[in-house]
């Protein structure tokens, strides 16, 4: 007989020590999904200072794409390319981004033009595939592998060290089958790693969140994050695991949540919360989100209307990495379901 999964909450903020529910750890590595994102707009912004590109360069600068689709990096970035959420490729249900890789995503970049389905910088349309795209941008520019740029100009500065597209195995924390077995996570070091494929452990989720939000030592946050009345958040989901993280920038209160094995909107809705509340945690995170969640374009609950309206156009797009475009295996790429990722 199938058992109920367990679900694993951690509640990381500035207000209180870390919270921990149903054996999530702190010196575990787990999936951050579109939070790496995170990575990816700040380590474009870095490069610009830098003087190596800007951000409204062609795509065609750096990659061998079409010559004229009107696509920049600042349209990548800010999901108005015009590209689809997912590469249009067929992958394993079980594994969906499997074949998504370097030689994939050539392909598919020489014939952008014939991708998009608006064009650029007229509709917000959240895009994983978009992401895999700047993140090979900023490589070529660099001329260096994306992880390079990600440690010299983002994590290095920051002095974060677990934060990796490889984790030690015996380190991870992954969701689990019915059965209650560990399962093996999706590949996602692959062309999809600037969408969606980083690991991390929470104390350096918070570190992150700290040096880009509270601190800004590398400068304004980069337009990855979302802006929704007094919050800035990002937030990322894979099959299993989900992360919420954010900043009140009136308290100055910031939050870290990830969930293993728990409803598509649960990190999201908690972390929310324990901004507007301040970061405390009044009852045990597995009470403070429910076991039952509806689908919204939102991250949150009761106090989310605020989000609802960051970048695009009343809705905040969704992070997650599933399968399949808006049906049961699609990146949550959408903080309602997996905001960042």
């Amino acid at each position: 007989m199938a058992l109920r999964r367990r679900t694993r909450t951690a509640v990381l903020t500035s207000a209180a020590p870390p919270r921990l529910n149903g054996g999530h750890r702190t010196d575990a590595y787990v999936e951050i999904g579109s939070l790496t994102k995170v990575l990816t707009g700040t380590a474009l912004d870095r490069l610009a200072a830098d003087g190596v590109l800007t951000p409204d360069d062609p795509v065609e600068r750096w990659l061998d794409a079409p010559r004229g689709t009107g696509i920049t990096l600042r349209h990548l970035a800010e999901h108005t390319s015009g590209l689809p959420r997912l590469p249009p490729l067929r992958g394993p249900r079980r594994d969906p981004y499997l074949r998504f890789d370097a030689a994939a995503l050539r392909s598919l970049v020489g014939r952008l033009d014939t991708l998009a389905t608006t064009a650029p910088g007229t509709a917000e349309e959240y895009s994983n595939f978009g992401y895999a795209v700047l993140g090979a941008a900023l490589a070529a520019a660099a001329g260096e592998p994306y992880e390079q740029v990600v440690r010299r100009c983002v994590l290095d500065p920051l002095g974060i060290e677990e934060m990796t597209a490889r984790p030690p195995a015996d380190r991870r924390l992954t969701g689990t089958s019915r059965w209650g077995r560990p399962r093996a996570a999706w590949t996602t070091d692959g062309a999809v790693l600037p969408a969606g494929g980083y690991w991390a452990t929470l104390p350096a989720v918070a570190a992150l969140v700290r040096g880009l939000l509270v601190e800004q030592v590398l400068g304004p946050p980069a337009l990855t994050w979302r802006q929704g009345g007094p919050m800035t958040w990002h937030n990322g989901g894979t099959r299993d695991a989900q992360v919420f993280t954010g900043l009140n920038r009136e308290t100055r209160t910031w939050v870290v949540v990830h969930c293993l094995d728990a409803g598509p909107d649960a990190a999201d809705r908690t972390g929310v919360r324990l901004l507007m509340d301040g970061g405390t945690v009044a009852t045990p995170p597995s009470r403070v989100m429910g076991p039952h969640f509806e689908p919204t374009a939102r991250p949150s609950a009761a106090s989310a209307a605020p989000i609802g309206h960051a970048r695009c156009s009343g809705h905040a797009p969704r992070t997650t990495l599933e399968g399949q475009p808006e049906s049961p295996a699609a990146w949550q790429s959408r903080p309602h379901r997996g905001g960042a990722w």
